[in-house]
């Protein structure tokens, strides 16, 4: 097969709708937004936070001990401290307090599943296919945040099912198919026979399902462009991946079958995780690829202070990347900002446990590090396989195209492998190529 060159190339088929309304997606806690210039004034009056920790950070974790510790009177002062200081249209610190006040609030009044199923249901409310392209486009324009794991694993699945006329990708993910593009475009011109392409996308997310309709005739016209003999599939029935079942799938005989996951397993139940790894492995692909975020959200899930801590740590990370990614009266960085809120009060203030038969429930948000996964899928039957020195290239050549600041780390230990994508050298997204 020739190989493309994976360095990205915009997802073509999002570009056929125009402007999308501007929405928020979140109800504000704040009864009012403060100027930038209280960060400072908190910084430099907090005499308490050490010289590297910043204000917000500092005032926040000590509300999480307070709650550990069930110090009322504490958690009463210091929520009401982040309340007057905080605000989603801030500096980063200011940013930050806010939407940890919200899952703090939230956790102080054990109202976190009503919060959390009220920020889906306006979600799901202004959400619309328009909105979503503009977010996804102009995210990856300027972070490679996304189109890291899209690269390493289609530059992955194209060598593993080299030569292959009849090939069968499951992709469970909740990347509304701007991964396949550049994978469609590289079938289309290998030397030898363009091969059959099934592709059956797995979603589980409500606000999801709401733009899949539209997804679906533009992949199967591009696919009709590209000269690539597509059947396109999309499994909305289920209300958790635990429930997915290798009968479900479709899977036939004589297909070259590969299982994409990127962002999807943290979403299942900490304790079924090994139990769908399990029934992939059942499937005998010939590859499965897999990018999950850097953060540990599982081991500390009973210890609330390491949890929070942890948890503010890579949103910390996260909201860094924006702010230096975006520019300050982007409307884009709000609304991925307002997203994380979500999965904050989701890790943070509500039950593992939501009722299957919830229509808000089914995301876990248990985030693991690499180590941890690389440790389950050996556990559950797979081999690593080693990125080539081609994939590794056309990721570099994609980082090449963004901001200082982006870089590439290659795992060198034993226990695990696969590559992370790093922002100032934190490692920020794994991503790892498996068979059985």
């Amino acid at each position: 097969m020739d190989r493309t060159s994976f360095t990205s190339k915009e997802p073509m088929f999002l570009h056929t709708i125009t402007n999308p309304k501007n929405n928020g997606l979140q109800p504000e806690f704040h009864p009012k937004s403060q100027s930038n210039s209280l960060s400072a004034g908190c910084s430099s009056d907090s005499g308490e936070a050490a010289a590297d920790e910043k204000w917000a950070s500092k005032l926040l974790k000590d509300c999480a001990a307070a709650m550990s510790e069930k110090d009322s009177n504490k958690i009463h002062h210091l929520l009401w401290m982040l309340n007057e200081l905080s605000s989603p249209y801030g500096d980063c610190d200011q940013k930050l307090a806010a939407y940890f006040l919200q899952a703090l609030f939230c956790k102080a009044t054990d109202s976190g599943r009503r919060c959390y199923q009220t920020l889906i249901s306006v979600a799901e409310k202004s959400h619309s296919f328009d909105s979503v392209r503009k977010l996804i486009l102009k995210f990856q324009e300027v972070s490679p945040w996304t189109t890291f794991g899209h690269v390493a694993s289609n530059g992955a699945m194209l060598e593993a099912l080299e030569g292959e006329q009849k090939v069968h990708i499951i992709d469970i993910s909740n990347t509304l198919c701007t991964q396949w593009p550049t994978l469609l475009e590289a079938l289309a011109t290998r030397s030898d026979e363009t091969p059959f392409l099934k592709l059956t996308v797995v979603v589980t997310t409500s606000i999801v399902k709401s733009v899949m309709k539209e997804i679906t005739p533009r992949m199967e016209k591009f696919a009709r462009l590209m000269g690539v003999p597509f059947e396109f599939k999309v499994m909305t029935g289920l209300n958790r991946l635990g429930e997915l079942t290798k009968e479900s799938l479709g899977v036939q005989e004589d297909e070259a079958l590969a299982i994409n996951c990127i962002g999807a397993l943290r979403r299942v139940d900490v304790d079924e995780r090994r139990g769908v790894l399990e029934m992939i492995q059942s499937l005998r692909p010939k590859v499965v690829t897999i990018v999950e975020e850097e953060a540990d959200f599982s081991s500390f899930r009973d210890d609330f202070v390491k949890c929070f801590e942890e948890c503010l740590r890579f949103y910390t990370i996260y909201f860094d990347m924006l702010e230096e990614s975006f520019t300050p009266t982007s409307n884009e960085k709000l609304m991925l900002e307002r997203e994380c809120s979500r999965s904050i009060v989701r890790v943070l203030a509500c039950d593992d446990e939501l009722d299957d038969h919830d229509q808000y429930g089914g995301d876990s948000e248990r985030r693991e590090k690499g180590i941890q996964w690389s440790k389950r899928l050996r556990e559950s039957g797979f081999s690593p396989i080693r990125y080539s020195d081609d994939v590794v290239d056309d990721v570099k050549a994609l980082l090449k195209r963004y901001r200082v600041g982006w870089s590439l780390i290659q795992s060198r230990e034993d226990d695990h492998e696969g590559i992370y994508l790093a922002w100032k050298e934190e490692p920020v997204v794994w991503a790892s190529v498996w068979k059985p």
